[in-house]
Order: structure tokens, then C-alpha cells, then sequence
């Protein structure tokens, strides 16, 4: 099976030359309190600090004792995202709300990111320790997007936890339907929890996973992400809104990525509901890798150029054949291929 590059010659030349409009735009109109108006003796010794928020060319940072700033960011400095930490400077006299500089950031340990058609791969956060896919009865159960997360969790290394909610909107019988499949997820080893903020069903078994960890919750709108983090967080008091009658889609309550500190210990990022979660930056080698339970049949087909559909000697369909492989993922791997290439198409096609 022949590699696909991430991105076409065209889209690196999109994403470089956007990337190079937006110093241009800098260096000409630098805005009212831009970092490039600090004067280097209006600043102190460079500190540590972790980026809390980001709006625009600023950033809420907070210090190792604490302090939480709004600082202007060096142009120089690109990509920053919430849970990046980063090196600033104090301004010794503030101008307005700014109150520093951020001026580079430390290497990551680890970062969500999604395509763009604009800007290619876009980072959502920064130095995440695990990713609460949440999923909920309503709108609907769809075992599809968690596939999509999962595939995204395997390609960078981080821990995933599913986390169906909205429990008590379900009566016995569709649950147990529901644990039938949520069961495929915990033989391949995904912790799986099921919560309720309504009840309370599950509420402490999830505070307790997100202990002394970095941790993002991720999933389409509407399935109760911000209500799960006022839960766990009260004091944060995230805006809610409630699945739409007419559409029975969730409306996007969340706005800007935010960094909150855990009662018990450990960090939480609340950011923007994602109904969509893109994958057609990857390779479809990777994405076989990604389904963790492919991963001792790969190689093994007839032949090299297997598309392990209905192509003879295809040993990962002998292994649903076998129930080796559950048919439900089996399914959702090509349908996950299909809308990869349909992104690649979309992504080529020019932009008016």
C-alpha cells in the first residue's frame, strides 16, 4: 500500500504563505499594546509560566507561585495553546491589562491536533496526560466518533477514557444494547465509564481518573462536556445549553480553551465542542496501526497492497471472520477511510 504525504505541495504552500502574511501584517501594523512595543528595560528576568488561555495575540499565563497574567505574545512565537508552558518577562509597568511578554515555549510532551484546510495540522492543547472522549445517549450513541478520537489518541500516545453520559436519560434495555458495544471497547483495554450529572451515577469514579493528571475532554457538541465540567469543577461555572429540539444537534457553549486547576489535584482544559473530528492528514497506514487490534495482522495479507475489503487473502477479514475482530469496527475503519478521502479531496479543491 502505497504512502500518502500529509499534506499536498499546494497546502504547504497555502500554510507558508498565510503564516508569512501574518508576520507581514505584524511587522506593519503592530497592535495597541503589541509585544513589539515593550521596551527591553521595561521587563524583568524571564520566568516559567503555564499558558491558562489564549485570545488572539494575547494569553492568560499563570506562575509557579500562582499569579495569573495576560501577556502579548512575540510574533515569534507561534502555535501557543493552552497547556503550553512557556518562558515571559514581567512588564515593570503594565500598559492597561498586559502585564508581560511571552517570549518562547518549552518543548511539549504531548499535544492534541486536528487538520485544517487553512493552516493544515492545527494544535487544539498542549502537554495533555489523558483525553475523556465523551459520548451520550443524546443526540445519539455513535461508536463512529469514538473511533475517530481513539484513532487520534493511538497516533499521539495519549491515554484515552471513554465516558458515555446523559445515563439516566436511557431506560435498562438501551443501556444493556449500549454496553454491548462499549464492551468491544474494554476487551481491546479502553477504560470505559458511564455518568450521569444528574443523578450522579459514575460522578466519582470519573474525579477520580483525572487526578494529578493534564487532562482534555473532547467529543461533539451537546453531549454534556461543559455540564461534566461544572460537575467536577463547580467553581469554574462553564456556560451550558441544552441539545436543540429542531436539529437535536448540541450547540457550542465553550468558546475558548481554558486550563483549570482540579480540587483533588491535577489540570482540566475545557475547550470548544468539535462535531467533526478530521483525520485526512494521516496516513492510511497509520490509521490501520491506529486500530490497536489490527495491529498483529498487519503485514500478513497476500497482498502488499491490501485495502483489507474484499481483496483475496486478507488476513485482517479472515480475523472478523474469526471474531478476532469485532465487525462494528471493522465497518467503522472504512467508513473512517472514506470521509479521509473525501478531506483530501476537499482539501485540494480550490478555496473561493
Amino acid at each position: 500500500m502505497a504512502k500518502q504525504k500529509k499534506l499536498s505541495k499546494g497546502q504547504s504552500r497555502r500554510i507558508k504563505a498565510n503564516h508569512q502574511k501574518r508576520l507581514n501584517n505584524a511587522d506593519t501594523k503592530p497592535a495597541k499594546g503589541g509585544a513589539q512595543e515593550w521596551q527591553t528595560d521595561n521587563l524583568g528576568a524571564t520566568e516559567s509560566a503555564v499558558v491558562i488561555s489564549r485570545f488572539g495575540q494575547h494569553a492568560d499565563v499563570e506562575t509557579q507561585n500562582g499569579d495569573v497574567l495576560r501577556c502579548n505574545i512575540r510574533r515569534t512565537v507561534s502555535n501557543l495553546v493552552c497547556g503550553d508552558e512557556v518562558l515571559f518577562r514581567r512588564a515593570k509597568v503594565s500598559e492597561g491589562d498586559l502585564a508581560g511578554v511571552i517570549e518562547a515555549t518549552q518543548e511539549r510532551r504531548s499535544q492534541l491536533t486536528r487538520p485544517d484546510f487553512y493552516d493544515g495540522v492545527k494544535v487544539i492543547a498542549a502537554n495533555i496526560d489523558q483525553i475523556l472522549m465523551v459520548s451520550a445517549v443524546l443526540p445519539e450513541f455513535t461508536p463512529s466518533i469514538i473511533d475517530r478520537y481513539l484513532i487520534a489518541c493511538e497516533d499521539m500516545g495519549i491515554e484515552p477514557i471513554l465516558v458515555l453520559n446523559k445515563i439516566d436519560l436511557i431506560d435498562e434495555a438501551g443501556l444493556n444494547e449500549i454496553q454491548k458495544i462499549l464492551d468491544i471497547y474494554r476487551g481491546l483495554g479502553y477504560q470505559v465509564l458511564l455518568v450521569s450529572s444528574v443523578t450522579g451515577e459514575g460522578i466519582d469514579d470519573l474525579k477520580n481518573v483525572l487526578v494529578d493528571k493534564n487532562n482534555i475532554f473532547v467529543g461533539q457538541s451537546g453531549v454534556g462536556k461543559s455540564t461534566l465540567v461544572n460537575t467536577v469543577l463547580p467553581d469554574a461555572e462553564i456556560l451550558t445549553k441544552e441539545v436543540s429540539e429542531n436539529s437535536g444537534l448540541g450547540q457550542h457553549t465553550t468558546t475558548v480553551s481554558r486550563l483549570h486547576h482540579l480540587p483533588s489535584g491535577g489540570n482540566l482544559i475545557d475547550s470548544p465542542g468539535i462535531r467533526e473530528f478530521g483525520l485526512w492528514h494521516l496516513d492510511v497506514e497509520r490509521v490501520t496501526w491506529c486500530f490497536k487490534e489490527f495491529r498483529e495482522f498487519i503485514g500478513g495479507c497476500r497482498f502488499r497492497d491490501c485495502k483489507h475489503l474484499n481483496d483475496p487473502g486478507c488476513i485482517i477479514q479472515q480475523a472478523v471472520a474469526d471474531g478476532d475482530i469485532s465487525q462494528l469496527r471493522f465497518d467503522s475503519y472504512h467508513r473512517i477511510l472514506e470521509t479521509m478521502a473525501d478531506g483530501r479531496a476537499g482539501a485540494r479543491a480550490p478555496r473561493v
